[in-house]
C-alpha cells in the first residue's frame, strides 16, 4: 500500500473539501488495482503536483514508467487526448489511460524542470520550440477555446465594474478587445493550455518534454500568456522592466514562431485576468497581506506594460 505525500492531502483536503478526503482515502486502492492492471511494481518515492499524484514504476515487460493518478475535475479530462494525439511529439509518452480513473501510464523521465536554468533567453527559447512542436491539428472532441469567449468577456466587464482597482479603463478595454477579436475566431489547434517552465522537463528521449497539458484547441499565441506568467517574477531584478517583460515575449514568439503583436495582446489579456483573480480568490503565493497586496501591484505593472505594446 503507498503512502501519500503529507502535503498533497493537505492541499486536495484545503481546496476539494469532504470530496477530496473521500478520493484520498480511496486513492491508494485505485493505485494498487492499477498496477495490478499494468502489470507495474513501485520503484521509487511518490512524487505528486497540485492535483495529481506520480507513483515511479517498473513495468515488468517494458522498462521504466510512471503512473499518475489525478483528482476528478473537468480541467483534467482532456490530459490523455493530448499526449495521445501528440504521440511523444514534443511531449511525454502515453502507454495506457484509465479515464474514469483519471489515470494514466506515462513514459518516465527526469524530475528538472526548464524553471531550474538559469538563462531567460534559453529558457524562454526552449518553451518557444516546445509551443511550436505542440501545434498540431486538434483532434474532435477538445475543449475549444473560443468557446470560452463570451464567459471571458462577461467575467471582464464584471470584475471591472465590481472590484476595487487601480486598472485604467485603457487597459481593460485592451483585453475586452483581445476576446472580442482574437478570441472567437481561434484555429483547431492542439495547444498545452498551461505551457510554463515547470511543465517542460528533462528527459532521455529527447532533450525536454513537457507534461500536465490542459488539451485545448485554439490560438498557440495563447500560451505566451501563461508563459509570462510563470516567468513574471523572475523579472523583478531587471534594470528595465518594460523592456525584460517584451524581450520576454519577443524571444518566445521567435522560437515558437508565432505573431509577435498577437502573443503579446494575449500576454495582457492573461495579465489583467489575474489582476482581478487576485482581488477576488489571491495567488498561489500569497491569499492575503501585505505580499498580496505587492503581488496585485506587480500584476497590475504587468497588464500596463503589456498594453502599451512593443
Amino acid at each position: 500500500m503507498i503512502g501519500l505525500p503529507e502535503a498533497f492531502a493537505r492541499s486536495t483536503v484545503e481546496r476539494e473539501g469532504e470530496r477530496g478526503a473521500a478520493w484520498l482515502a480511496e486513492l491508494p486502492g485505485i493505485v494498487e488495482e492499477l498496477l495490478e492492471r499494468w502489470g507495474c511494481v513501485p520503484d521509487g518515492e511518490v512524487m505528486h503536483g497540485g492535483v495529481g499524484v506520480i507513483i515511479p514504476v517498473r513495468r515488468r515487460a517494458e522498462g521504466t514508467a510512471v503512473l499518475k493518478v489525478s483528482f476528478p475535475h473537468p480541467g483534467n479530462v482532456h490530459e490523455p487526448d493530448a499526449f495521445s494525439a501528440w504521440g511523444g511529439r514534443g511531449a511525454v509518452l502515453l502507454y495506457e489511460r484509465d479515464d474514469e480513473r483519471f489515470a494514466m501510464l506515462l513514459e518516465r523521465i527526469r524530475t528538472s524542470t526548464l524553471a531550474e536554468v538559469d538563462d531567460g533567453d534559453e529558457v524562454v527559447t526552449i518553451a518557444g520550440r516546445i509551443s511550436r512542436r505542440l501545434a498540431i491539428p486538434a483532434p474532435p472532441g477538445l475543449p475549444r477555446l473560443r468557446e470560452q469567449a463570451d464567459a471571458w468577456e462577461a467575467q471582464l466587464c464584471k470584475d471591472a465594474g465590481e472590484l476595487t482597482h487601480t486598472l485604467s479603463r485603457h487597459v481593460v478595454d485592451a483585453a475586452v478587445a483581445t476576446v472580442r477579436e482574437l478570441g472567437r475566431v481561434q484555429p483547431d489547434t492542439l495547444i498545452h493550455g498551461d505551457l510554463h517552465a515547470r511543465n517542460i522537463l528533462r528527459a532521455h528521449r529527447e532533450p525536454w518534454l513537457a507534461v500536465d497539458p490542459k488539451g485545448y484547441a485554439g490560438d498557440p499565441a495563447y500560451d505566451s500568456g501563461t508563459l509570462l506568467k510563470s516567468r513574471a517574477l523572475t523579472l523583478l531584478n531587471a534594470d528595465d522592466l518594460r523592456k525584460a517583460v517584451h524581450r520576454t515575449l519577443y524571444v518566445f514568439a521567435e522560437a515558437a514562431e508565432l505573431d509577435r503583436e498577437r502573443a503579446r495582446r494575449w500576454a495582457q489579456f492573461h495579465a489583467v485576468q489575474a489582476a482581478f483573480w487576485g482581488r477576488r480568490h489571491g495567488f498561489r503565493m500569497a491569499r492575503s497581506g501585505s505580499r498580496l497586496d505587492w503581488l496585485t501591484e506587480f500584476v497590475d505593472r504587468l497588464a500596463e506594460l503589456l498594453t502599451e505594446g512593443s
